[in-house]
């Protein structure tokens, strides 16, 4: 995966990670292998940050791995000069110092191989077997001599469906766009801008996603110089302006240090200076900026307990800003993050941010999936789990990523996949939401009653009239919060779908994928002739009875009274106003009578083919457990969508309920009626005689 050239306008701030020296590199890859048994010295440093994380590693697959990919790629060079093997190797490198193990690395080494050169993927599987074969794959690019400009979109979604499978694909794919962001430097400020775009749109949040942050924050940092440089420089600026930052948290890292020290607390207590993005954020928040603003103090622990003894002691201690307080250690973030977050305040005002996690919780803070190592390999002998301290060992169908691949099935069209990708990448957090089968649905923050019914129904949610959310009715635009239970409602007539609105409230790529080939489908909505789109209209006697119920001279409109909203089969009248339209009402409406009384001559007008229609009902009946539920349980069952419902205060155990429904065919409506006066405890239905404050 090609690039380019170092950029040193973007230095790394917040890790001690050494940067690769890739003309050394070189010239040690331009020698060739070592004597046998001997690690070539151009892979000497990768060994190295392995062997730290992974000390009984078998180094000789590497070895084996590095050879065959320096012979693949002699005599390739990078734009910058450098010889190609230099990328791979760096790649390589930011893995192992991640902690991925050797089967990651191996696959690291050879991720460009297939792509680039003359070995085959047969070849690969051959010397290294199915799991690197499978790794090198996922990440290999599509040709743009096959796909053309769907070649990027289409090479992603490749990608996406590798890591449905194994996780550790996206884990090389985002190391090697690091470093490709690294050494854009040479490449015309367009593509620069261009290859940014990508990379703050779909793989920073993947690289959130998947808990990498160390990945993630340095290619924000790499992304903000390219894409707002404005920015980036007075950012810059504004930490090298500040001398005194490093001394301000030094001197409250003493003081936490003290405090543990006397409570007997055996804790690690580090400064950790913000990344460029970061500054800038806390720019933006915060105003002018004081010294403990440009980075924040890491405590690490043992055990679980001891962070919340930690927490204990500073704000005891200190006085602890409760607004910046999160746990999520009782409630982990969807990306595996595990960490207590808190701030205190100095006496002259200074904020000084703390974050407590245990060692462990920070190798998967900073490495993400990378961390937890191969998510396939066989349990333990003694059936424990082979998961460090109660880690998940197969991070590789987390809720927001099963979403992913269900919903990129339905979105062939490489354009559709490209922005709904973005889109769902866009969001921000997870929530869990409960089904009534006991099952859970993963969504994002967010998501509606409509994201809801198309993630428990697929397609059959076209039919989804409305839902319950914990118990209560709701409307489909409803905002689920984490822990809700919702039950989408669906018509018994699967022949009704869903309406453009609908895609107001949809969230998800699910939802909004389904929804327009519905609508593209059927564009003059459910079950209806191509020739009679509109709802039911009222045409004057005598005039031509088409459906679209226009009226020649000398009547130019018709319109329903929002008096007594009548719809087919009602007995109809109407009468002339001004401007010549004439107002449709039920013949029993009292303003008909009104009319008569006052002289005015009605005018004869019949109904005009059968479509949908708006009615509103008024149910009365005797209060009790459940019968909002009940009521509209019977009408989603008689195919009605609910437009909007008011309940009244019970008044001596009686309620009145008020719904304003949309029929797909008005002749259903006695029907309607019939199944709500059903309804146990419901004594009277009857259609409104004026609409439903709520309409």
């Amino acid at each position: 995966m090609s690039a380019e050239a170092t950029n040193p306008s973007v230095p790394s701030r917040r890790r001690g990670r050494p940067r690769i020296d890739l003309r050394r590199l070189g010239r040690a890859a331009l020698l060739g292998p070592t004597a046998r048994g001997r690690l070539p010295d151009a892979i000497g440093h990768v060994a190295d940050a392995h062997r730290a994380h992974h000390p009984d590693a078998d180094l000789a697959v590497l070895r084996r791995a590095y050879e065959l990919a320096e012979s693949s790629h002699r005599g390739q060079f990078r734009k910058s000069g450098e010889p190609y093997i230099t990328h791979p190797l760096a790649v390589t490198l930011i893995l192992a110092e991640l902690g991925a193990e050797t089967t990651t690395l191996t696959a690291s080494l050879l991720h460009d191989t297939v792509e680039d050169t003359d070995l085959t993927l047969d070849r690969v599987r051959e010397e290294f077997g199915d799991e690197v074969a499978y790794l090198v794959d996922g990440v290999t690019k599509l040709e743009k001599v096959d796909y053309g400009a769907a070649a990027e979109p289409e090479t992603f979604r490749k990608m996406l469906v590798a890591t449905g499978n194994d996780v550790r694909v996206m884990s090389i794919k985002l190391a090697d766009r690091l470093h490709n962001m690294r050494t854009l430097g040479v490449m015309r400020p367009e593509k620069q801008a261009r290859i940014a775009k990508v990379t703050r749109d779909v793989l920073i949040p993947l690289a959130e996603r998947l808990g990498v942050q160390a990945l993630k924050t340095e290619l924000e940092d790499l992304v903000f110089a390219i894409l707002h440089p404005v920015e980036y420089e007075r950012t810059r600026a504004l930490i090298a302006d500040d001398a005194t930052a490093g001394e301000a948290l030094a001197t409250v890292a003493d003081d936490v240090r003290t405090v543990l020290r006397e409570a007997g607390i055996t804790a690690e207590v580090l400064v950790r200076p913000r990344h460029f993005v970061s500054v800038h954020r806390v720019s933006l928040k915060r105003g002018e900026l004081r010294g403990t603003d440009f980075g924040r103090l890491l405590v690490l622990v043992g055990e679980d307990a001891d962070c919340y003894a930690v927490l204990g002691e500073l704000h005891t201690c200190f006085t602890p800003v409760t607004s910046e307080f999160k746990d999520f250690i009782a409630a982990p973030k969807f990306n595996l993050y595990q960490s207590l977050h808190t701030a205190v305040a100095a006496p002259d005002g200074a904020v000084a941010e703390i974050l407590i996690r245990t060692h462990q919780m920070h190798k998967v803070a900073e490495a993400g999936v990378v961390a937890l190592g191969n998510p396939y390999a066989a349990a333990p002998a003694d059936g424990s789990d082979p998961a460090e301290d109660g880690e998940r060992a197969d991070p590789t169908r987390p809720g927001w990523l099963s979403r992913l691949l269900d919903w990129q099935q339905s979105a062939p069209d490489p354009d559709t996949f490209w922005t709904s990708l973005r889109a769902d990448l866009a969001q921000d957090g997870e929530i869990t939401v409960f089904v009534p089968d006991g099952g859970t649905l993963a969504l994002p923050a967010g998501a509606t009653c409509v994201d809801a019914a198309y993630g428990q129904y697929g397609t059959t949610a076209h039919a989804c009239v409305g839902a319950r959310v914990n118990g209560r009715l709701a409307t489909l635009g409803t905002v689920l919060r984490d822990g809700d239970t919702v039950q989408p409602l669906l018509a018994a007539d699967s022949g009704s779908g869903p309406s453009p609105d609908w895609l107001e409230h949809a969230r998800t790529p699910t939802a909004r994928i389904a929804i327009n080939h519905w609508l593209a489908a059927h564009p003059h909505g459910p079950d209806t002739p191509a020739a009679d789109p509109r709802p039911p209209s009222a045409v004057v006697a005598g005039r031509q009875p088409t459906a679209n119920a226009v009226v020649d001279a000398p009547h130019t409109g018709v319109r329903l009274a929002g008096c007594c909203t009548p719809v087919p089969p009602d007995t109809i009248t109407g009468f002339a106003v001004r401007g010549g339209a004439v107002t449709v009402h039920r013949a029993e409406c009292h303003a008909v009578h009104r009319m008569r009384n006052l002289g005015r001559q009605p005018v004869p007008v019949r109904w005009s083919g059968p479509a949908q229609c708006r009615v509103t009902l008024v149910a009365e009946a005797f209060g009790r457990p459940r019968l909002l539920a009940d009521l509209t349980e019977a009408i989603a069952t008689a195919g009605a969508a609910i437009v909007s419902a008011t309940v009244e205060p019970p008044s001596e155990q009686r309620v009145r309920h008020t719904y304003t429904l949309q029929l797909p065919d008005a002749t259903g409506l006695p029907a309607l009626m019939r199944a709500m006066r059903d309804v146990r405890g419901v004594y009277d239905v009857s259609r409104a005689q004026h609409p439903a404050g709520a309409h």
